[in-house]
């Protein structure tokens, strides 16, 4: 099972000229990118870690790649996702975001049922990963 969250989530995992492509074509937009980096990859975590700052006024995705293995090298286990915003609308829009990099084993979710009142059932997701502590969630 892996993570769906993003643009290209049905896709199979972009290689490196993939996201080099992506990238550019971001650039091309006038869309900043940024990086962020998360062990908790919940669908209702969207606050992840930021890496740096949003690389502002690049032509050529050379930095943006450059950053991202930067970012892989220090979190090896550990999902990271490129972010790129759509400032026209007058306020910070995420125009496009896709993870370029994931565990190399994602244990997945279970889902929790609760029995309420009257005979309702209330959902939610608890992230197995989560059972490890920070940092220790994707192997050691």
């Amino acid at each position: 099972m892996h993570l769906r969250q993003g643009t290209f989530s049905h896709l199979p995992d972009l290689t490196d000229a993939e996201i080099a492509a992506q990238v550019r074509y971001a650039l091309l937009n006038n869309w900043p990118v940024s990086i962020e980096y998360t062990d908790d990859p919940h669908p209702r975590n969207v606050y992840w870690e930021m890496w740096g700052l949003p690389l502002f006024d690049l032509d050529e995705p050379d930095g943006v790649l450059a950053e991202i293995n930067s970012c892989r090298a220090t979190f090896p286990r550990h999902y990271i996702r490129v972010n790129a915003y759509d400032a026209t609308y007058g306020r910070q829009t995420t125009a496009l975001s896709f993870i370029v990099q994931r565990p190399e084993h994602e244990p997945g979710f279970r889902l929790n049922r609760t029995d309420t009142d009257d005979r309702r059932q209330h959902y939610g997701f608890h992230a197995y990963a989560l059972d490890d502590r920070p940092g220790e969630r994707y192997g050691r």
